[in-house]
């Protein structure tokens, strides 16, 4: 007779958890560092009891927000390469709407992570509850359906026993290549706490393989064929060459071909920038030799992209008429893009036989050389705006340029939405393969600080330095507070430009002048157009736990840099006012962004006829 192991469903949950490892190429981790939660009444009972009662064997971690808690264990899972993730366990209602956001950017992002909501009583005795949503439709409703559309698993636990088939299934799309992404499991807050006697062996360990998979070899000799009847191909390099591990896969490719490489920001650091076939990023936010070769290139070989807007400038980027694609990918769905060749599998192998398969292919010397002086032009150009001696106040792109240059090749950058995004693309020097972190699939603002503290867990020996807009510091910087309690160093640099700087460029573009994106007073004529609001971010930041040094200019930010890395202890806040108005130009690309079509504004009349002319050059791929 098998033995059982009477626990409570929040026990049980929680053991298991603490069993799950994974492994891949010889190497095996658990697959989980520990659960990140905040407590309230639909999950303190439950899984709080249970991450007490098993503390020694799997660590709890305490935020101070739900969504900014998903946005580190995503963070953490990326630096991971997608083989070690958290759990986010939170209270029922807004506790856990709190957490939506953070699941569409680790599906979006294809970054795995277990959300683990508290849930209205399964009992239903004592509904309404506080916090609960009624419909008058079914009883079968609450928040956490909310999370269906942004995860790639979801269920809900009825009852304890529920767990035994229901588990398996999470940690199958978790540690899915393919298929992975937020996995949700809505708890009801009753049924977290019922007993029942779980057979024993489910809390044996048991380790997940991560597989390499390889694709059709009739696919894999078409791709060859294609590549050698190409003149300009041409590498886009995406976020699955860092998951796949492959970027020495890529390098040997590369250097035996000569095809030069352009970066989505998933894939930059996917070869280093001073390699001579690095062209650097591509699309929207690209160099101006890696749109160049887009432009004329006849095959895209696309690896681990899944060709966003920015990635294709709106589908304006490639426009040979004769342009093919090979897309190299573990997900069916992202291979097939742009109708192309799919070899649907994993990258780092299917490089290598590639690489073997083709033999002594390679592009011809010129295009080569083409590439490389490229390559030149454009570490030219960075070097330019990295030393642009702007004033009086100081440039981003300078800013930039201080942290890439003072810092060392193995520390991180970490950015996700305003113009700091597109500037760190074009212009970040990225030394090692994990060097660059952008969360840029979701662009998701509050992503910064939380997401820093995420990548310093996972990575403790390396500087990491959080480059984040006022805008994007005001809505989420409160996960300062827990690098202060967990004694982490983490160089959090915060350019305050007076408002939403990117939107009000981009408002600008289309004829609207920055309307909403500058803070400012309120003027007796009703508009956002007074005096600017004095915030003090220093101040704020002191205020958390952090050290804080202000910074007015270039010297003082190299100073306040040295002084940064020198520190020992918890978080360190670099504050710095940066021109809002000297921005890194746009180089060879467009992105598409709707201008409206009738105006009383002559402004955004011509911004409509310049859309009109520029959505001419987008086009399906067929």
């Amino acid at each position: 007779m098998s033995s059982t192991k009477r626990l409570t469903m929040a026990q049980a949950l929680v053991l298991y958890l603490a069993n799950q490892y994974v492994a891949r190429d010889g190497k095996e981790n658990p697959f989980f560092a520990g659960a990140w939660g905040i407590f309230g009444h639909g999950n303190v009972a439950g899984m709080g009891q249970a991450l007490q009662q098993f503390a020694d064997h799997f660590r709890y971690y305490q935020s101070r927000n739900e969504q900014a808690q998903v946005h580190a264990a995503v963070a953490y899972a990326k630096m991971k390469n997608r083989l070690q993730t958290f759990a986010c366990t939170s209270s029922i209602g807004p506790g856990a709407t709190n957490m939506i956001t953070g699941a569409a950017v680790a599906t979006v992002n294809r970054i795995p992570v277990l959300l683990l909501p508290g849930d209205i009583f399964a009992e239903r005795l004592q509904a309404p509850v506080l916090q609960q949503l009624e419909s008058e439709h079914s009883q079968d409703v609450s928040v956490n359906d909310c999370f269906k559309p942004v995860s790639r698993y979801w269920d809900r636990i009825y009852r304890p026993e529920q767990l035994i088939l229901s588990l398996p299934e999470a940690m199958r799309v978790l540690t899915s290549p393919a298929d992975t992404g937020a996995v949700t499991l809505a708890l009801p807050q009753d049924v977290q706490t019922e007993a029942y006697d779980y057979p024993a062996s489910m809390f044996e360990k048991r380790v997940w393989h991560i597989p390499r998979n390889r694709p059709d070899i009739a696919m894999r000799e078409r791709a060859v064929e294609w590549i050698r009847a190409s003149q300009k191909p041409l590498i886009v390099a995406g976020g699955g060459v860092h998951y796949s591990e492959a970027t020495a896969a890529l390098g040997a490719f590369v250097e035996k071909t000569g095809i030069p490489v352009g970066e989505s920001q998933a894939g930059k650091g996917a070869l280093p920038y001073d390699h001579p076939l690095n062209l650097g990023a591509l699309g929207a936010t690209g160099t101006e030799g890696a749109n160049i070769v887009a432009r004329e290139a006849d095959l895209i070989i696309g690896i681990g992209t899944r060709y966003s807007d920015f990635t294709s400038a709106s589908k304006t980027a490639f426009q040979n008429p004769d342009v093919r694609f090979i897309n190299i990918n573990v997900m069916e769905f992202d291979a097939y893009k742009h109708h192309a060749l799919p070899l649907v599998g994993d990258a780092q192998v299917t490089l290598e036989e590639l690489t073997a398969a083709l033999g002594d292919y390679q592009v011809n010397a010129a295009y080569r050389s083409r590439a490389q002086e490229l390559n030149q032009q454009w570490d030219a150009e960075v070097e330019r705006i990295y030393n642009l001696e702007h004033g009086p106040l100081i440039s981003q792109g300078e800013v930039i340029g201080a942290v890439n240059m003072l810092s060392r090749p193995q520390d991180v950058v970490l950015c996700a939405a305003g113009s700091l995004p597109g500037d760190l693309h074009k212009l970040w020097r990225t030394r090692d393969p994990k060097g660059y972190h952008l969360e840029y699939g979701f662009s998701t603002m509050g992503y910064e600080i939380a997401g820093g503290l995420g990548v310093k867990m996972a990575a403790p020996e390396r500087d990491v330095y959080v480059m984040v807009g006022d805008g994007s510091f005001l809505m989420m910087h409160t996960e300062i507070v827990t690098m202060v309690q967990e004694q982490l160093k983490v160089i959090i640099l915060v350019l305050d430009n007076h408002g939403y700087s990117s939107i009000g460029g981009l408002s600008k573009s289309v004829g609207s002048d920055g309307f909403g994106t500058k803070y400012r007073y309120r003027t007796e004529s009703q508009h956002l157009d007074g005096e600017t609001l004095p915030i003090d971010f220093a101040a704020n930041c002191a205020s958390l736990g952090a050290h804080v040094i202000k910074a007015s200019n270039r010297d003082d930010l190299a100073d306040a840099l040295r002084k940064a890395q020198q520190h020992e202890g918890g978080p360190v806040c670099i504050v710095i006012e940066v021109d809002r108005s000297q921005r890194v130009s746009g180089y060879e690309s467009w992105w598409d962004v709707a201008v409206a079509e009738v105006s009383d504004n002559p402004a955004v009349e011509q911004a409509r006829s310049d859309y009109e002319t520029a959505k001419a050059r987008e086009k399906y791929y067929l």
